[in-house]
């Protein structure tokens, strides 16, 4: 298993279309392979078969959806990973919905799992669910947690999220933090709008989340731009570093502003991520 990276872009795709799966491990740095809200009830057990078939093969980071432990599905799902596992020695990680309670990351507690906190009660539980041995991300969706609420809509007419949606954003953000677990920001559903998807991300690269899933191949590399600091940002960041070092700690003054321990921590975050014209973006172009 490898920790989800700074900077990926996971791609869902639906466990039922096959023909998808290879366009997808091509595009996206990670891809959850999905037997959940994507698949309707008639095709969960094809899906289920197309995607166990898949994982060994794919030869990348997979993580698979499986079905909410309260749905017929889960135990199925479930065994169906334990089985390849038994064969193959290959276990993908487990993106976990509707998770809510410490019970249901023990119930799986041979895998790893991301938690993928969705409910008013995994929200609210999202602490504790991190804290789990095998949770090794929260992840958080918005649409499922209106839905839950008895909404009717997470966004604004501006196309912003409403403030109990991005007390749940900030909620998943602090828990994992707390943790030092990493934090997936939800996916944005409005596939056209390439412009909000953009301030969300800046929004959400700002603040410390550690990767962002999306529902299209088009929001791969847009998501990829987000996280690669511009030629400004790494020059500020290598002049941090710098200025730092060369004063052993402490505080000092770089082009009038003051520069400690903190910033240093946000220059190196900065570091970690390769510029935007990287190998790695243009692996995902078109």
């Amino acid at each position: 298993m490898k920790e989800i990276r700074l900077g990926e872009a996971i791609l869902f795709c639906p466990g039922d279309r096959p023909d998808r799966f290879e366009k997808a491990l091509h595009r996206a740095d990670r891809v959850i392979f999905d037997l959940e809200d994507s698949v309707a009830p008639q095709r969960k057990e094809a899906a289920r078969r197309c995607v166990i078939n898949a994982v060994p093969e794919s030869g990348k980071d997979i993580i698979v959806r499986i079905n909410a432990s309260t749905s017929p599905w889960y135990k199925e799902d479930v065994q169906a990973l334990r089985d390849l596992r038994e064969r193959s020695g290959f276990s993908p990680l487990i993106l976990l919905p509707k998770a809510e309670e410490t019970q249901q990351l023990a119930a799986l507690d041979d895998f790893h799992v991301i938690a993928l906190c969705e409910t008013a009660k995994g929200v609210i539980n999202a602490y504790q669910l991190a804290m789990a041995q095998n949770c090794i991300a929260l992840f958080w969706g918005g649409e499922d947690l209106i839905a839950d609420l008895g909404g009717r809509s997470s966004r604004d007419s501006f196309g912003n999220y409403y403030p109990v949606v991005e007390h749940a954003r900030t909620t998943i953000l602090l828990a994992a933090g707390q943790c030092g677990k990493p934090a997936i920001d939800a996916v944005h559903i409005d596939i056209a709008d390439v412009d909000g998807l953009a301030r969300e991300l800046k929004q959400a690269v700002d603040v410390g989340f550690t990767a962002k899933a999306c529902i299209h191949p088009s929001h791969v590399n847009v998501i990829r731009s987000a996280f690669s600091p511009s030629k400004e940002q790494r020059l500020w960041a290598e002049e941090v570093v710098a200025a730092m070092q060369s004063a052993a700690g402490g505080v000092v003054s770089l082009n009038g502003r003051m520069i400690d321990e903190p910033l240093l921590r946000q220059a190196l975050r900065v570091l970690e991520v390769p510029p935007c014209n990287s190998q790695r973006q243009l692996a995902g172009a078109p």
